[in-house]
Parts: structure tokens; sequence; C-alpha cells
């Protein structure tokens, strides 16, 4: 009987010693998923919100995300309940403010997606459906403005990587702008190609249909590589 106890402690505590609870003053919110926070010995930790994955600050709705977790939390003591600690030695957490749970608060009030790849708590996904049916927060913006932060952080990646390999300069910002008028793409025509073209992913020049696709992706993507001596019009070799 007792070597089945000590047998049962050996296999829980090493489990146990993953779970780790923080009490702490957020003292700065970095982007609508990750804060700052101060402990009572001093000691600064940053954390990233566990579960959920808000727009990152260049974004449409980034802004709006941070501000959101700002109200929540900023310079007011939270509760960390500690799931692991990622590669940038960020803190992933469930946070709790008084009796809020923020991460699912910020699910509810449509400033975040929930982060399928690491989910845990399948609550968030009702919360999320609810978030989407009333239009709240970030899913009241336009769909094509919707991109989860991960396929934009992906397609950066990717932009950067095509510009190391020499296919022009890297752009001021790799974003999906806001969209500008059609008429940019020449009148009605213009307006239905466009209709058929993604920010995602921001191509190369070797990589557009046409001229209509480069200028789109210049004009309504930012995707300022393929203008490489930045006179306004992309892709020269397809638009002369």
């Amino acid at each position: 009987m007792l070597r089945q106890l000590a047998v049962a402690l050996a296999l829980t505590l090493p489990t146990l010693s993953f779970a780790e609870t923080i009490d702490c003053r957020v003292v700065g919110v970095h982007d609508g998923d990750t804060l700052t926070c101060l402990t009572t010995a001093k000691q600064q930790i940053k954390v990233r919100l566990a579960e959920i994955d808000t727009p990152e600050s260049k974004q449409p709705y980034g802004n709006r995300a941070q501000q959101s977790l700002a109200v929540m939390v900023f310079s007011k003591d939270v509760r960390l309940d500690v799931q692991d600690t990622d590669r940038y030695g960020r803190r992933v957490a469930r946070v709790y403010q008084g009796n809020t749970d923020v991460n699912a608060e910020q699910v509810r009030q449509g400033a975040a997606w929930v982060y399928r790849q690491y989910l845990k708590d399948r609550s968030l996904l009702d919360l999320e459906a609810q978030a989407k049916a009333q239009k709240r927060g970030l899913w009241a913006l336009p769909e094509a403005e919707r991109v989860p932060p991960w396929e934009w952080r992906r397609a950066a990646r990717d932009q950067r990587q095509d510009a190391q390999a020499g296919e022009g300069e890297p752009p001021a910002a790799v974003l999906p702008k806001r969209p500008t008028s059609f008429s940019q793409f020449g009148g009605s025509e213009g307006a239905s190609a466009a209709g058929s073209f993604s920010c995602t992913p921001l191509k190369a020049c070797r990589q557009m249909a046409s001229c209509a696709e480069a200028k789109y992706q210049l004009q309504h993507c930012g995707n300022s590589r393929i203008d490489g001596d930045h006179d306004g019009v992309p892709c020269e070799a397809i638009c002369r």
C-alpha cells in the first residue's frame, strides 16, 4: 500500500511543479494580450495571456484591443494562473482581476480570437461565437479586415523572407492596410477585378497574375516591396 502511494506521489508531484500562481500589479500593457507585472518582491515579469490571440498593433482593431486590456488591468492587482513559459521567457497565463477572467473577457468583448492551437478551455469558443454573432469589437469590421493575427504574422514572415532573398526592399509596414477606394484600380472594371484579389499572402512580382493584382497589393495591402523605385508603379515588367 505504501509503495503504491509513493508511486502515485512520484507521478503527481512533477505535474504540480508546473502549476504557479502569482499575485502582481500590472505596470505595462503592450498590446491586447501582453502585459508587464510587478510582483510583491519588486520583480518585473512579462505575461502573455493564454489561449487567446488579439490583433497585432498594426492590424485593424489592434489599438482597441490594447485599450480594452488596459482598462481592465492597468495599475491594478491581478492574479496569474501560469500555464507555461514561452520561448521569449514570458509567463503564459490566465489573468484574473478580482472576479474577472481577463482572457475570457477579451474574447467576450470581441477584442480577441480564441487561439485554437493552444486551446484548453473550450468555453472560450462559445464566447467567441457569441461575440461574432452580435458583431462585437473586431467582428464589426469588414470581413477583409478580420485577418487572424497568426495568419497576419505568417504573411509578415514570408514577406521578410522574400525581401532577404533579394526580391526587393522590405516595406516600412507589413500590415494589410484598410481598404482604399476601388476607383484607384480603374473604375468599375478595376473594382470587379479587385474583388478577386487578396492581401494574404503578400506576393512578389513573379507571383502576380496581372498588373491589376500588383496594383491592388501595392495600394490596398501596403506591399511596397513590389515598387522598388517608389514611383507608384508596381512590378514594372508587367505594369508598363
